[in-house]
């Protein structure tokens, strides 16, 4: 690491990560228009080869360097070879992605990553990548996007709760783990629980009793106690739900990632989020607070349970 790189100022963002379609571009795009409302110079940088339809503007894009499709083509891989390769090609050029940062400095940065599930949970390349950027004066905090259709299925999201511990130690930076989608959840099916139940992770032992019920998933109640077991000891994962079109909710993960990175706003920004707070709802965030889900379960299951004693 050369001495100008010690000396670069010091810039804060995040690192945007998860599974495909769990929202990740989504995400910077809407966070970048948040973020721009309470004066921050936001910059969105697009580290996903494989992502050829930006939806907004990019301030530094990775095609630049290499893309996926001309990865297979020359070397004749699949899709998950060659996601590999183009991390392991971004580690091997990190001067590339030094120099062109260097433009960026005194913006907040936000890094929309690959959706490659393998690259956070044991490839190193990708992680390589983060510890070059924390060299280089970079405070991140990562953010890992999991769509919240996943707490519809108690097996699925079993799994979900394993990828994040995974993720969260692989990684090894700052973590904030995000339901995603929170708008669509009431389209995915009933949730055996409240939603907090599932955001603050609370006892699992329910979940592997519900689980039980399932045919299926009774012939494997000691894996699944055992996954609960490794899951509780750690006690590392929660999770923040996201609405992009609520803008409580934006302010709500803002907050946890600026507590994880160690982002400190001024005077002026404070101002901008109680103007942007207490503003009338407008075209931009049309639906309901995302705490509203909660209560719309919870007066429904209340509902049929008097129904169900009216019947009786």
């Amino acid at each position: 690491m050369s001495e100008g790189s010690r000396a670069s100022p010091l810039a804060f963002g995040q690192v945007v990560i998860g599974p495909p379609g769990s929202g990740k571009t989504t995400y910077c795009q809407a966070m970048s228009d948040f973020l721009g409302r309470l004066g921050r110079s936001v910059a969105v940088v697009n580290l996903d080869p494989a992502n050829e339809s930006l939806p907004g503007p990019c301030a530094l894009d990775i095609a630049e360097l290499v893309t996926l499709p001309d990865v297979m083509a020359s070397l004749g891989l699949g899709p998950n070879g060659g996601l590999i390769y183009c991390m392991e090609y971004l580690e091997a050029n990190a001067d590339w992605l030094r120099d062109r940062l260097q433009a960026l400095r005194g913006h907040y940065v936000l890094f929309d990553c690959p959706g490659q599930v393998e690259l956070y949970t044991h490839h190193g390349a990708l992680k390589n990548v983060f510890a070059q950027l924390a060299k280089w004066n970079f405070r991140l905090a990562a953010v890992h996007l999991v769509d919240s259709h996943y707490c519809t299925d108690p097996g699925k999201f079993i799994s979900v709760l394993c990828t994040s511990l995974s993720t969260m130690l692989h990684v090894e930076l700052p973590h904030v783990n995000v339901l995603s989608k929170m708008d669509l959840i009431e389209q995915y099916g009933k949730l055996a629980f409240n939603l907090d139940y599932y955001t603050e992770v609370l006892d699992l032992s329910y979940l592997v009793d519900h689980l039980a019920s399932d045919p299926f998933f009774r012939n494997f109640r000691r894996l699944n106690e055992k996954l609960v077991e490794v899951i509780e000891d750690y006690s590392l994962v929660s999770f923040v739900p996201l609405n992009v079109q609520d803008k409580q909710s934006m302010k709500q993960v803002m907050q946890a990632v600026d507590k994880a990175n160690g982002y400190s706003f001024g005077d002026q920004e404070h101002r901008s989020l109680e103007a942007l707070m207490s503003a009338a709802v407008g075209a931009d965030f049309l639906f309901s607070s995302t705490l509203a889900v909660q209560e719309k379960y919870v007066q429904s299951q209340d509902k049929a349970v008097e129904e169900e004693v009216m019947d009786l």
